[in-house]
């Protein structure tokens, strides 16, 4: 998961994967410039936070609790793509 360290919807993205008990990997885009960079190449995206499962591009946090709420997040972590 690209994202910055004062993003609220970060935050929000974190927290909702933590409760599904996912080890995040973040990478920081203003810690890291090449983040940054690596981040917008992936997801044509410059905003954060950008979440990945594996190689699926979930999108922002908007993104990722709407797939939550439809049921779909769960079966996608499940997948091993994590």
């Amino acid at each position: 998961m690209y994202i910055a360290s004062w993003c609220p919807y970060c935050a929000l993205a974190r927290q909702l994967l933590h409760s599904k008990g996912v080890d995040l990997e973040e990478l920081d885009i203003e810690a890291l410039p090449e983040a940054r960079t690596e981040m917008m190449a992936r997801s044509g995206r410059r905003t954060v936070p950008q979440i990945f499962i594996g190689e699926v591009h979930v999108g922002g946090a908007d993104e990722l609790h709407a797939l939550d709420a439809a049921g779909r997040l769960d079966p996608l972590l499940n997948t091993g793509a994590t």
